[in-house]
């Protein structure tokens, strides 16, 4: 069947609204945790980005009249991309301070030099950086984190309709706001080890000047990596209950980044 009889059929407001919802999709499978991961491999993603997308496009598209010329159409598609882009940006923070954490901790511990290949993400992490990563996707699961992004991603078309166009300074402002808490969510994450890997350093310099024969680099490396593994376990329950309330907190952020213009 030829594409003008194929759009004919199909009606041209519905291959244009299934696009642009497609638009808004894309990026949560590029950046946004889950979705993203590189151990699904591109096809599948693509496909399910596009069953997301046909089950949402009916709904986007109530009550809208979508353009039929190509270049109002491309600038939507480009509108809707920055909106998406927005979305999943701002949860995919939270795991990028997760992961912040687990390096701060390798650098201290000396994993840093055993960094390997990540198969979530396809980056260079070491193992401290990896387990916290692990944990966190494996408490995004447990919690049906995917459906919340889902359903937050679908408020975006009330907030931000297809053929409405937002305040991208405020957005853009919003979603820089947002990156200035990776340090500081980071910090919570790690403040349990880094305090008690700091403790024990400050411990073997006192011994050090106490007993000088004692060779402190050769007892005090393996020392302070058994403190911090124990610390790391001790506060990973912690952690998980810390993960669950900022899982939530962050789609409730990413909403209002995208509703504030």
């Amino acid at each position: 069947m030829p594409a003008d009889q194929l759009l004919t059929s199909l009606g041209i407001t519905n291959v244009v609204g299934f696009f642009l919802v497609l638009a808004r999709i894309a990026p949560l499978f590029v950046i946004a945790p889950l979705f993203s991961s590189r151990m699904v491999p591109g096809r599948v993603r693509t496909i399910v980005a596009v069953g997301i997308a046909m089950g949402l496009y009916p709904l986007a598209l109530a009550g809208q009249q979508v353009p039929d010329e190509v270049g109002a159409i491309a600038a939507l598609i480009v509108k809707e991309l920055l909106v998406g882009l927005a979305f999943a940006t701002t949860v995919a923070i939270l795991f990028a301070a997760v992961e912040a954490a687990g390096g701060f901790l390798d650098f201290l511990m000396g994993f840093a030099f055993g960094g390997a290949l990540d198969p979530l993400t396809g980056n260079m992490s070491a193992v401290l950086s990896r387990l916290y990563a692990l944990v966190a996707l494996a408490v995004f699961v447990v919690i049906n984190g995917d459906a919340w992004l889902l359903q937050g991603l679908s408020r975006t078309f009330e907030l931000v309709p297809l053929t409405a166009l937002p305040d991208f300074g405020s957005i853009s402002e919003a979603v820089v706001a947002s990156f200035t808490t990776i340090f500081a969510a980071a910090v919570e994450v790690a403040a349990p080890v880094l305090l008690a890997v700091i403790l024990t350093d400050v411990a073997f310099g006192v011994v050090s000047r106490v007993v000088p024969q004692l060779n402190v680099f050769a007892i005090g490396f393996p020392v302070k990596i058994l403190v911090g593994l124990l610390v790391v376990a001790a506060s990973l329950p912690f952690f998980v209950g810390w993960l669950h309330d900022e899982l939530k907190l962050s789609v409730s952020q990413a909403l209002d980044v995208v509703g504030v213009g």
